[in-house]
């Protein structure tokens, strides 16, 4: 059962920036680590920091296409070409007075030259060069250790890894890292109407649809996801997935059941067997929610309806498990743009409505709501591409309005 989005703020109920410090504050990152090659550690959370083993780039190289030459020759009408510098294949002899050599992109700059002419600029006659565009000394070179000297830190512990950061780490050499262990995720939907995908539908059942959403959005975070499957109202059996959860993960994310309805036993269960933190938000959709510790695992009861369960994961449970996973805490990322659409609030929640970003005439990004906001309708969260944040003191808002918008990030729609 789930409380109507229409209800107003309980006086216990906690504000969702306060739900989450709580809880970054109280997790403790998970222990464990594992070697892993290069192309495996995508998504991986770095263990320890990543130092460079030696400079990058390795050796002075030119910027350019065109000419290495000596500073000190700015007077000469003309220069004489003694050689050709490819990368991989380097001028070895040093430079004279009134020498330079045809160089290409990324080729090491030879002994004696300090500056490289682009190829663009110079006017060549046989075996000779002249320029009216003289390069300053240093133009157009890339200096060895630019990028990183040798012993410098790549990267902190606790970054996941991006693709770039495999190009970085690649470009030192190294073919092995350090990551922390996945994180695991138990989770599980309860309701006796629930019946899986592909099966008939009695008299009031619906497909579960939560265990999809919620196994895609635990795939995002790069967990590994242990799906429970959906569990009957029935306590015994409800406490049995429970302590499977514990046993098997790190974390358990629920929904459905934590309600005041006289079926919703997790809260209960939760008090009897671990521990309770918090039992709602003042936040809409998803007021209705159970946050504790059930033997050793976190637990993350959410509500049913299936806007509600991805809306309280991506803002309370995403960054819970990001720090049990060892990612330092980072705020949401949020802009403020122009709504084209008027949005109906009430004061007393903060609101998350659910929207689509589009470019105006100016190139400015404004939102629009993508229609009805109920929590049960999926299709909303299907159709957006960011939240439309309204603080909680915030009443409707009227079109031409500035507003807070978070883009989904990963996208939750492809």
């Amino acid at each position: 059962m789930t409380p109507s989005d229409h209800a107003p703020p309980h006086a216990a109920d906690r504000t969702l920036s306060e739900a989450v410090h709580d809880l970054v504050t109280a997790i403790q990152p998970i222990s464990g680590e594992r070697q892993v090659a290069l192309r495996a550690a995508l998504g991986q959370i770095l263990a320890r920091p990543l130092r460079s083993t030696a400079p990058v780039p390795a050796h002075d190289n030119s910027a350019v296409d065109g000419y290495a030459l000596r500073h000190a020759d700015a007077d000469c009408d003309r220069l004489r070409v003694v050689g050709t510098a490819a990368a991989g294949h380097p001028y070895s002899a040093t430079l004279g007075a009134g020498d330079c050599v045809r160089i290409m992109t990324g080729a090491v700059i030879p002994a004696g030259a300090d500056a490289v002419v682009m190829q663009e600029r110079v006017s060549r006659a046989g075996d000779h060069i002249t320029t009216a565009q003289w390069p300053a000394a240093g133009q157009n070179i890339r200096r060895a250790g630019e990028d990183l000297g040798a012993g410098d830190c790549i990267l902190d512990a606790g970054r996941r890894l991006t693709p770039a950061d495999l190009g970085i780490i690649a470009s030192t050499g190294q073919a092995e890292l350090t990551v922390k262990r996945p994180l695991r995720v138990a989770f599980f939907s309860t309701g006796d109407e629930l019946r899986g995908v592909g099966e008939p539908l009695g008299p009031g059942q619906i497909h579960d649809s939560n265990r999809y959403s919620l196994y895609g959005l635990l795939m995002q975070l790069g967990i590994e996801a242990l799906d429970l499957g959906t569990i009957e109202d029935d306590p015994d059996l409800l406490t049995a997935a429970l302590r499977q959860g514990a046993s098997d993960a790190d974390a358990i994310v629920t929904s459905g059941g934590v309600s005041v309805g006289d079926t919703d036993h997790l809260p209960r269960l939760l008090a009897e067997h671990g521990e309770v933190r918090f039992r709602s938000i003042a936040m809409k959709p998803g007021r209705p929610v159970t946050v504790g510790r059930f033997g050793s695992a976190w637990y993350f009861g959410l509500p049913g309806n299936p806007v509600s369960v991805m809306t309280t994961f991506t803002q309370l449970v995403t960054p819970a498990l990001r720090r049990l996973a060892g990612e330092p805490p980072r705020p949401a990322r949020r802009q403020r743009v122009i709504t084209r659409s008027a949005l109906r609030k009430t004061p007393g929640r903060e609101d998350f409505q659910r929207g689509q970003l589009i470019e105006a005439g100016d190139g400015q990004l404004e939102v629009v709501s993508v229609g009805h906001q109920g929590s049960g309708v999926l299709r909303s969260m299907s159709k957006a591409d960011c939240f439309i944040v309204l603080p909680p003191q915030q009443g409707s808002v009227e079109a031409g309005e500035v507003v807070e918008v978070e883009p989904f990030t990963p996208p939750l729609r492809v």
